[in-house]
């Protein structure tokens, strides 16, 4: 009984948290992510996690959410041919290697310094939606094979492991400055997500395993309650962010996600500094 009372208080927030990330996906076409690894870490605080590891739980947690969400995304871009299987063959061993290698260096890295990295993406990508509207870059030529190209999976890979994101937010406008629709290049970000958040996933259990600075339900830093209770709360509310992204014009969804991170961004390079 009081293990569970230990942990309940997370098992709600995570519920709160799920309704949230899955009606801003529906709203705004974007992962959960974003959304999860601020509001997880607002949540551990309230319950005294330990400030060293709170980033590296909520990075965890949405990872393992990732994996389940993008399964389902990635098939249903592909029953609509937007999956680029030849660049996935080519790019995916090396945003599976970065992937790893982001959740390694991550898992040593103070939580202060995963939430200043955190901070100082989003509020770039929320300042751009702000000032631009998200539209996407300008189509031009696919880069060759190899030599810097080759850096663009890595860090891509490596970059989303570390802040417990899908890579959508990194490959969507990469791809399409190599060339790509814009729906090409969602479909195929929704195969790299997984080929991101699973290797991402596994790094973070095995190198939390045995910490005694973890909360109650977890397994290695990611958290049992918070992965059971995101996952399926997110599917059942995105479709309700949908419904509402309708009645929005592109220019107002972008606006209100672009003030929403630069919000959630200030409040992470606050705590960071």
């Amino acid at each position: 009984m009081t293990e569970w009372m230990d942990w309940a208080p997370l098992v709600i927030t995570m519920l709160a948290t799920g309704v949230a990330a899955g009606v801003m996906a529906g709203l705004l076409g974007v992962g959960g992510g974003i959304i999860i690894v601020p509001v997880l870490d607002t949540a551990l605080g309230v319950l005294d996690v330990d400030p060293a590891i709170r980033m590296h739980i909520a990075i965890a947690t949405s990872l393992a959410t990732i994996v389940l969400t993008s399964l389902s995304s990635a098939r249903a871009h592909h029953q609509r041919g937007a999956v680029d299987f030849v660049l996935a063959r080519r790019w995916g061993p090396l945003i599976f290697a970065g992937a790893v290698f982001g959740a390694w260096l991550a898992s040593r890295l103070h939580g202060n310094v995963l939430a200043l990295l955190f901070g100082s993406v989003a509020v770039l990508l929320g300042l751009r939606m702000l000032l631009f509207g998200g539209r996407n870059p300008v189509p031009g030529k696919a880069l060759p094979p190899g030599g810097l190209a080759r850096l663009l999976p890595l860090g891509i890979g490596s970059l989303s492991a570390m802040m417990g994101i899908g890579g959508g937010t990194f490959s969507v406008p990469v791809l399409t400055l190599l060339g790509h629709s814009i729906h090409r290049a969602v479909g195929t970000s929704a195969l790299f997500g997984l080929l991101i958040s699973l290797p991402g996933a596994l790094a973070y259990i095995a190198a939390g395993w045995g910490d005694a600075r973890l909360p109650a339900g977890s397994l290695g830093f990611v958290s049992l309650p918070g992965l059971a209770c995101i996952a399926p709360m997110t599917v059942l509310a995105a479709p309700l962010g949908a419904r509402r992204a309708h009645r929005l014009s592109a220019r107002q969804l972008n606006f209100a996600f672009g003030l929403f991170l630069v919000l959630v961004a200030t409040r992470m390079l606050y705590r960071a500094l």
